[in-house]
């Protein structure tokens, strides 16, 4: 007769089984415990992802920056622009000298909305129960843009109700609202810049990392290593299918910005197309930094998609604005190369700004690949000696 022992029991009858269990579980923990990266992962990807997704991901529009030209200055130009104040949805930026700078003032890039009152706005709206306000937003970013004007909209209107409340007079403000670099509020104008930035540094510095990992842990790294390149040009070498492929990617990017959502290249192709050159090339010096320090495939993947895919996504500006984030996120953003493209192309692809609009962002982008390419290379020479 066939006798059945249950599973129990088994392991109570041979006690060695267990024992080698237990020293695999015990060795699988050594092995987490002794990868730095792994711990890394584990411990530091759960806190930087609650922190980001928690205080950096919002609708919400603060202390927006905004300017206002008000030739009045009379009672009721300076309560709207309290109540403005008061709601915690804007800060007085600036006060205009005409409504001539409007235009100057958004090309700055330091505002996001310009409030021009019409002159003698209290004693019209006294004498003919009527007055004017217009508000002039950057189109650039259709969701922001949209929600400035609302917030400011429901805070004039409510003015105006109390006014009609209090001395039974139909007062009528009329805001008068215009959208700047996108009259038609398209949201292609928003994403696609923003997008050009996420393809090109995904493409460029986690396919860079992940390749030379893949040489490191196949172990063909010490192969081409005694071959007679010098190993700096080898892993150069390693980064220009990337930028082939980057580039090539710029051009279907462009193209079909232009042809199929209806993106316009209000600026210079040259001037995009080298701002966009400098910042394949920082990504790709980025990405062999990355890869200096890993020495796996799924370790340089991970790292990359931490490193690059959320802070592209939520610090850069692409999604959500970055004046509406806790401060010390602000300065985190400041070193996201992304935010810095992404600003670039706007300014050249959407508003049709030149060079001197975009020297900043070229300078930064600039120093930061050669930052990466020197602490990369440097590590490489380490390890190739």
């Amino acid at each position: 007769m066939r006798c059945f022992i249950s599973w129990p029991d088994r392991l109570q009858g041979r006690p060695a089984d267990m024992d080698q269990f237990k020293a695999f579980v015990q060795k699988e923990f050594y092995h987490i415990f002794r990868d730095k990266w792994t711990m890394m992962i584990l411990i530091a990807l759960p806190i930087i992802m609650l922190v980001l997704f928690g205080f950096a991901i919002s609708d919400e529009v603060k202390n927006s920056r905004i300017a206002i030209f008000d030739p009045s200055d009379d009672a009721a130009t300076r309560e709207i622009v309290y109540r403005l104040v008061a709601s915690g949805y804007f800060s007085v930026y600036k006060n205009l000298g005409s409504s001539g700078e409007t235009e100057k003032e958004f090309q700055k890039g330091e505002v996001s909305l310009i409030i021009i009152f019409s002159e003698n706005f209290y004693e019209n709206l006294i004498h003919t129960g009527k007055a004017q306000i217009q508000l002039i937003a950057d189109g650039s970013d259709p969701n922001t843009a949209v929600t400035l004007v609302n917030y400011a909209e429901n805070i004039i209107t409510s003015y105006q109700q109390e006014l009609l409340e209090s001395g039974g007079i139909p007062y009528l403000i009329a805001p008068a609202v215009k959208f700047l670099y996108n009259p038609d509020m398209k949201s292609s104008y928003n994403f696609v810049p923003g997008v050009m930035g996420m393809i090109l540094i995904l493409i460029c510095a986690m396919m860079t990392s992940i390749s030379i990992a893949r040489e490191k842990e196949m172990g063909t790294m010490e192969i081409l290593l005694v071959s007679p390149v010098k190993p700096i040009l080898m892993i150069l070498a390693k980064a220009v299918p990337y930028f082939a492929l980057s580039m090539i990617d710029l051009i279907i990017i462009l193209l079909t910005s232009v042809l199929v959502l209806g993106v316009p290249i209000a600026g210079s192709l040259f001037w995009l197309v080298a701002v966009s050159v400098i910042f394949i090339s920082m990504s790709l010096a980025l990405g062999l930094l990355i890869s200096s320090y890993v020495k796996t495939q799924l370790v340089a993947l991970l790292i990359s998609g931490m490193v690059l895919l959320m802070p592209v996504m939520i610090l850069s500006g692409m999604i959500f604005p970055v004046e509406n984030m806790p401060v010390a996120l602000q300065i985190i953003s400041d070193i996201v190369p992304a935010r810095w493209y992404i600003v670039a192309v706007k300014n050249i692809m959407i508003k049709g700004l030149g060079l001197m609009s975009v020297i900043r962002e070229m300078v930064i982008l600039s120093v930061l690949a050669v930052f990466f390419i020197v602490v990369s290379l440097k590590n490489f020479k380490i390890r190739l000696e």
